[in-house]
């Protein structure tokens, strides 16, 4: 599908700062950087050499993803406030949280998944996890509040917010021997090397949160991102705190 190659496409640009755009046309399949580059152009309004250098850049809405799908297409905001001086976090608590990112070796998990019908829709996400833990309780699962995990598949920046796909997920035992039938669906979180970082404070800052570990705290890190999704790990109900507690989770591999 063009519009996932090209989302891939354009979070290659802002991580993998070591790759050419030329690489990154290739990774992502295309046959030489001139097709990449319309084809990029075309959709996001923008070209991959405004999203690797973005300060001159503005909101874009000439291209597809706005007429197509109604977003604007801002490469700034896919940088860390660092680099771009537009402050979403107090810089001396951003630091500090980046400092904090941690290394850890995750074994595998074995879930339960149950995706939101409207992707990152805020209300959908709470509807879906609602019925999720329900059928948790109903069948026993023990502590089912403290095995929540979100699988966020799509960058909200990046990808309009009605095509993100959400999961929300419960971890259960390897021989749970529960049967499992739709829309719930049997899956694994793969075990492996995790960066990991806290999170505390306001949910409408999450998403900025997320972009801050990629393209603030992953160039640096000696590490890539692996090839799977970031994982949050719930750690209170937001709903009633009124702030979102979590761990978020993202898959990496050394660099070669």
């Amino acid at each position: 599908m063009v519009r996932k190659k090209l989302e891939k496409a354009a979070s290659m640009l802002v991580c993998e700062s070591t790759l050419t755009i030329t690489s990154v046309a290739d990774k992502c399949g295309y046959s030489s950087g001139a097709n990449f580059s319309k084809s990029f152009k075309q959709y996001f309004g923008v070209s991959p050499s405004q999203v690797r250098n973005p300060v001159n850049a503005e909101n874009s809405k000439i291209g597809k993803i706005h007429s197509k799908y109604g977003k604007e297409f801002d490469p700034r905001k896919l940088y860390s406030q660092l680099i771009t001086n537009v402050v979403v976090f107090n810089p001396e608590k951003l630091e500090e949280m980046l400092m904090n990112v941690k290394i850890k070796e995750m074994a595998e998990k074995n879930i339960v998944y149950l995706t939101a019908p409207k992707g990152y829709e805020l209300d959908a996400i709470f509807k879906t996890w609602d019925k999720i833990t329900e059928w948790g309780r109903a069948l026993g699962i023990a502590d089912v509040e403290k095995k929540r995990f979100a699988i966020c598949h799509d960058n909200p920046m990046i990808t309009p917010t009605a095509q993100c796909r959400y999961d929300a997920t419960i971890e259960i035992d390897k021989n749970h021997g529960v049967d499992i039938s739709a829309p719930y669906q049997l899956s694994v979180i793969p075990g492996g090397k995790y960066a990991v970082a806290y999170y505390k404070g306001d949910g409408d800052k999450v998403s900025n949160f997320y972009m801050e570990l990629y393209s603030g705290w992953l160039p640096g890190s000696g590490f890539e991102p692996d090839d799977y999704p970031p994982v949050a790990h719930y750690l209170n109900d937001s709903r009633a705190d009124g702030f979102v507690e979590m761990e978020v989770y993202i898959k990496v591999k050394a660099l070669p």
